[in-house]
């Protein structure tokens, strides 16, 4: 789908915690020696690197961290809004204008801007996401110049072409249009966050849905970049090969005269958990498997327990030998594989589990990852299970900042959700510290009884309606609306 495309680029220019790796590498798993010193390193506290940070008379925060190893120099912008800034019932504007940073800047055509970060051999790149939109890219350090002249033309003074906009557009409503055709899977965050949330603005696609893109104009586009976009509203992070005097300098040269934004950001309130079982039965004819997503309101950022959340995620969705994994897969042969994962951002966003299943072991799968929920929720963890979660998450933390551009992601994300240093730093010993009681607890305050929450299920009504009957009241749309939510659903939440 469409947002996963935008996601896609941004991991390309090196983001961090996307979770898909970049084409342009060759990915390879670490060594038991590297495990080994990852995990030494955890335990100890990641330190952040030392860096320096300073904001501009117009309310822009800049961050430098030098980095020597390569000649690179990493930049992450990280701009307040994203898709929360999408005027009422008119998702994907955000979106879209992140699409069309690139295409075209300042002096420079799509051609001619394209053309100037290739000819360096460099990246560049926007996204959005539902709190932000992003732009990055790496560049020799040599390039510097030409680095920060793009990103300031892109930021402050992007074409925003109608011509280009016309085109991301309709390739927007046609990815989504190809997803359902090829890949529904891809579309079941948006079916899911559109029946958990209702009304509140987690529910909205990020990209859009084909009706919503189809009412989008160039205006629309045009005029969320003028009050949306604003020195105030973003933070800049340079990370690698880079002279702080020398950027400090640059940077203010190049962003000191950029007005503060002159919109408003929502003010974002926590969307209560689901009472009780509903379920979305979304019809897609012929289809020969069934797509289910099963969630609840998670928790935010900021949760307390987040370490013993994320060790308990691990051994329940998180990785291959996980317990949903091990019963669906390896045990039952129902799925090839089943996940689950928290969606945080400054207000609790979803829990969610995620399959597929052969159309007719469609009721036998999801009770089956109903009834892994239940004993979660009763058993205890065992604590040679506990420790092997430790090690696994300890041995992967480091691994995502290791180089320039997943510290240039990373400190944009802590601006972004005004976490601390502590946050990364802390994280290490906190996980060290985790007993059993504390997996308990998150367990009890975190993860959904299998009695409540949302169940998304895209498939073959005609053969699962039964099964869906049986889970909970049923809200039905065929796979072809230009939607992802009946109108009427999120009245009867």
């Amino acid at each position: 789908m469409c947002n996963v495309a935008a996601r896609s680029v941004v991991v390309g220019l090196g983001l961090l915690l996307v979770g898909i790796g970049s084409g342009a590498a060759v990915a390879t798993s670490p060594t038991k020696q590297e495990i080994r010193r990852a995990i030494d390193t955890t335990r100890k506290g990641v330190q952040v690197p030392a860096h320096e940070r300073f904001t501009l008379p117009n309310g822009l925060t800049v961050i430098l961290m030098p980095r020597k190893e390569v000649p690179l120099i990493a930049v992450s912008a990280v701009v307040r809004g994203g898709a929360l800034a999408d005027p009422a019932g008119e998702p994907g504007v955000a979106s879209l204008l992140a699409g069309l940073l690139d295409k075209g800047a300042g002096k420079r055509d799509a051609f001619a801007f394209a053309d100037a970060v290739a000819g360096v051999g460099g990246s560049f790149g926007a996204g959005a996401s539902t709190e932000s939109i992003a732009v990055g890219g790496e560049f020799m350090s040599r390039d510097r110049v030409l680095m920060i002249e793009l990103l300031a033309d892109a930021l402050q003074r992007p074409r925003l072409d109608a011509t280009e906009f016309g085109k991301l557009r309709d390739r927007q409503v046609e990815l989504i249009k190809a997803a359902k055709d090829s890949d529904p899977s891809s579309l079941l965050t948006e079916y899911g966050r559109a029946f958990l949330f209702g009304d509140h603005p987690f529910a909205r696609p990020v990209d859009g849905s084909e009706t919503s893109l189809a009412g989008l104009q160039h205006a629309d586009v045009v005029a969320f970049h003028k009050t949306q976009f604003g020195a105030d509203r973003v933070t800049l992070v340079f990370a690698g090969d880079l002279d702080v005097a020398w950027m400090r300098k640059a940077v203010t040269a190049a962003f000191g005269n950029w007005q503060r934004a002159t919109g408003s950001l929502p003010t974002l309130q926590a969307a209560p958990r689901v009472t009780g079982r509903r379920v979305l039965l979304v019809d897609a004819p012929g289809s020969v498997q069934t797509y289910f997503w099963i969630a609840n309101v998670g928790v935010d950022r900021r949760y307390a327990g987040r370490p013993a959340l994320d060790l308990v995620n691990t051994l329940y969705g998180g990785r291959f030998t996980s317990i949903l994994n091990t019963e669906l897969r390896i045990k039952s042969g129902l799925s090839y594989g089943a996940s689950s994962g928290f969606s945080r951002g400054s207000v609790p966003g979803e829990f969610a589990i995620r399959s597929f299943v052969l159309t007719e072991n469609t009721g036998k799968a999801i009770d089956l990852v109903l009834k892994t929920l239940a004993a979660l929720r009763t058993d205890t963890i065992a604590p040679d299970m506990l420790e092997s979660a430790r090690a696994y998450v300890l041995g992967q933390y480091p691994l995502r900042l290791e180089t320039a551009a997943h510290w240039a992601a990373t400190l944009g994300d802590l601006e972004l959700y005004r976490l601390p240093l502590s946050y990364i730093e802390g994280y290490g010993p906190s996980l060290e510290a985790v007993d059993v009681a504390a997996t308990r607890a998150v367990v009890a305050d975190a993860f959904p009884e299998p009695d409540n929450g949302v169940i998304v299920m895209i498939g073959d009504a005609q053969k699962i309606r039964a099964d869906a009957m049986r889970l909970g009241p049923v809200t039905e749309m065929p796979l072809t609306a230009p939607v992802f939510v009946p109108a009427d659903a999120a009245k009867s939440k």
